[in-house]
């Protein structure tokens, strides 16, 4: 089992019903997915670009992604309709339990100038954060990098309260930024 789900499990799930006064432990709100998306903006001009990025999201995640097509034209940016202009992932179960805990442990202190993340979720107990660079993660070769590329992660959590989505990743280790260094 991973270590972050065993945490949750013994540890955050009890303190987070306690806290906020669920009945039961089953409508305590849980990390449902973790969507990771890329945009490539260059890959209709050089399909390398998404080859490349779909190579290094797979080594990150350990799953195939998936190609996002352009759902409609846009003439300003020479863009048509079924175009490819990124890649995602889905993780869900174990797979999305240790991919957090990458995270958290070795992705994110591996960013420069590194300060916490911000604690603002959407309204609906989702949090949402974006990293400008791959590199920061250990299974990605900095020197076979050819074209640097961010993406956006998105955990998403059953229950919709802000508060306790909150909770429940501070308490898993979420390194957010303290009170009084927020900008």
């Amino acid at each position: 089992m991973a270590r972050l789900m065993e945490k949750y499990r013994t540890e955050v799930r009890p303190s987070l019903k306690e806290k906020f006064g669920y009945d039961n432990i089953h409508a305590v709100p849980k990390l449902q997915k973790i969507t990771l998306n890329m945009g490539i903006g260059k890959a209709r001009d050089n399909p390398k670009h998404l080859e490349e990025a779909m190579r290094d999201m797979g080594r990150i995640t350990g799953q195939r992604p998936v190609v996002t097509r352009a759902r409609k034209s846009i003439a300003q940016f020479h863009l048509r309709e079924g175009y490819p202009v990124g890649c995602r992932v889905t993780l869900r179960g174990k797979r999305m339990w240790e991919f957090l805990d990458r995270l958290i442990s070795i992705a994110v202190p591996r960013i420069r100038d590194f300060r916490g993340l911000k604690d603002k979720l959407d309204g609906r107990g989702n949090y949402s954060m974006g990293l400008s660079d791959q590199i920061v993660f250990p299974e990605v070769d900095a020197d076979r990098i050819e074209h640097h590329q961010g993406m956006n992660i998105i955990m998403t959590f059953t229950g919709g309260r802000d508060e306790v989505s909150r909770d429940a990743l501070a308490q898993l280790g979420f390194p957010f930024r303290r009170p009084d260094e927020r900008r």
